[in-house]
């Protein structure tokens, strides 16, 4: 399992009254998959610049799409622009694969017919999920940490991951603070905008 699919198991398990924003979660994903290119050397950084390696073969069309989406002329893209570009609607992608592998299922309601609620299936990959978040593992915590489960790792993050993964962890850490900025200021807007309608 990827730290990508991991994270997505995790989030889509949280109870419905803690619910993930889906941009966070995008944002955290396209985190996850530069982490998984680093890790298998698809990917370096060359200070925040996504420098793409060789194509190294695995099982996972959302990752071979990350790797494909690397821009691989200089000046190569930087980690912040990358995780924009490439975290756009993926919350909604990595849910599509996993019910797409049987991960994710629609339980029958009365009368037998399909919710349309979505549940994660008892499954090995579940399980492998849930054990890596409860071992406290830090590069899958800082990611839940910026989707909004649960805290940052207590440690200084570049002891424990090493400084390319610090970087992008990051730069997801400054995406998520982005968001919810633009967030805030709409929420602003909208207030005012309606204020003036009611005077």
């Amino acid at each position: 399992m990827t730290t990508a699919r991991d994270l997505t198991i995790v989030a889509l398990g949280m109870p419905s009254d803690q619910p993930v924003g889906q941009g966070d979660l995008s944002l955290a994903l396209a985190g996850a998959e530069a982490i998984d290119l680093l890790e298998s050397g698809a990917l370096s950084l060359d200070g925040d610049r996504m420098v793409p390696g060789p194509r190294v073969a695995r099982d996972d069309r959302l990752l071979d799409q990350a790797h494909a989406s690397l821009t691989r002329r200089k000046p190569y893209e930087k980690v912040d622009a990358w995780l924009w570009r490439r975290g756009s609607d993926l919350a909604a992608a990595y849910a599509d694969d996993l019910e797409r592998a049987g991960l994710l299922t629609h339980p029958r309601g009365r009368f037998g017919l399909r919710s349309a609620r979505t549940v994660l299936a008892d499954s090995q990959a579940r399980r492998s999920a849930e054990e890596r978040r409860a071992s406290g593992e830090p590069v899958l915590a800082a990611l839940l940490a910026a989707a909004g489960i649960g805290e940052e790792p207590g440690e200084a993050r570049e002891s424990l991951t090493g400084g390319a993964v610090t970087t992008v962890l990051a730069a997801v850490g400054d995406a998520v603070t982005q968001l919810e900025a633009v967030r805030l200021r709409r929420d602003v807007e909208n207030a005012a905008f309606d204020n003036m309608w009611r005077a």
